[in-house]
């Protein structure tokens, strides 16, 4: 049988193309059915954390009439970072990965962005950001991922005229908006869900940086937790590979995103604009207010809210949005 691969979104700048994905042992990995209800909705959200990765299989990407060869890493991982010496198109373009095993040979077709001219980013969390999720309470957050399938996971009220406008903010084109980027401590495992959930809720299309893939039900359990140090790294990397975005930063106050958030603006102070953190619990949290207030000491427009009009309204008064 043939081995599975799986493409993720890739993004491109005017020097370099990055597109990435897993290939896996042939198994029931792309037919999840979210739409299941109950016992089969939970039985497809566990048997994406029993997929096996295929170490050290051979990959080519097809680009500018030229294979270029690498092979996956120990998790069935792979990434090409490519040197680019043509400017490409902006806006979403296709992209073609092939994996060898054995004999067998499969072909996908992936996407990537290249940003419309512009000076607007923006980086959000999932979990409790947008997405209703309960990370901070281990049993109904563990409830609502099995018993809840896509269509019945809820998001935030407002949230999406919220990020509709800040994606159309300065586009007079419905082609043209600005670039999102998913930044999240979710598994490579959860991909799936989370792209056809964010198109049933008509949110911005976006480029998503997730955790590492789990492969066990002992890391079902531990889904979310753990270090989120990754995502500091891979937002600096998003900063530095566009250097000339002014960036939003949305998160909630459940984990980490406001210390993590200040970090990357003590690094970046004249490349973060704004940062929106949710409140999750039925009051404030101290801790984060004074984070929110060294932010804004160093001239960057800080928001803590419980609705999202309350952002939308303090985004009109910033001028982030019109």
């Amino acid at each position: 049988m043939k081995p599975i691969l799986k493409l993720y979104r890739g993004y491109a700048n005017d020097q370099e193309l990055i597109v990435f994905g897993h290939v896996f042992t042939p198994n029931s990995v792309n037919d999840y059915e979210f739409e299941k209800k109950r016992f089969k909705n939970a039985r497809s959200i566990i048997k994406m954390f029993r997929v096996k990765t295929i170490a050290n299989t051979a990959v080519y990407l097809k680009h500018n009439d030229k294979k270029i060869h690498t092979k996956t890493l120990k998790d069935g991982y792979f990434k090409f970072c490519i040197p680019l010496d043509k400017t490409i198109d902006a806006g979403w373009k296709n992209y073609t990965v092939g994996a060898t095993y054995g004999n067998e040979v499969i072909e996908e077709k992936g996407s990537y962005i290249k940003p419309f001219e512009g000076n607007l980013g923006f980086i959000s969390d999932i979990d409790d950001t947008f997405l209703v999720s309960h990370t901070d309470n281990f049993f109904k957050k563990l409830y609502i991922l099995l018993w809840k399938n896509v269509n019945n996971r809820k998001v935030f009220e407002g949230v999406v005229p919220f990020y509709q406008a800040l994606s159309n903010e300065g586009r007079d084109s419905k082609e043209e908006q600005n670039t999102f980027f998913y930044v999240s401590s979710s598994e490579w495992n959860l991909y799936n869900f989370i792209v056809k959930f964010t198109k049933i809720q008509q949110l911005p299309r976006a480029v998503m940086l997730l955790k590492d893939i789990k492969t066990s039900l002992t890391d079902f359990l531990a889904t979310g937790r753990g270090n989120h140090n990754h995502k500091f790294e891979k937002i600096k990397h998003i900063l530095e590979f566009y250097p000339r975005l002014k960036y939003t930063l949305l998160g909630d106050d459940s984990q980490q995103d406001p210390y993590l958030y200040e970090n990357i603006c003590k690094i970046f102070p004249l490349t973060v604009k704004a940062v929106y953190i949710r409140q999750t619990g039925k009051a404030k949290k101290q801790k984060v207010e004074d984070t929110l207030t060294n932010i804004a000491s160093i001239s960057i427009a800080v928001c803590y809210f419980k609705d999202s009009d309350e952002a939308i309204a303090h985004a009109k008064k910033t001028g982030l949005i019109s």
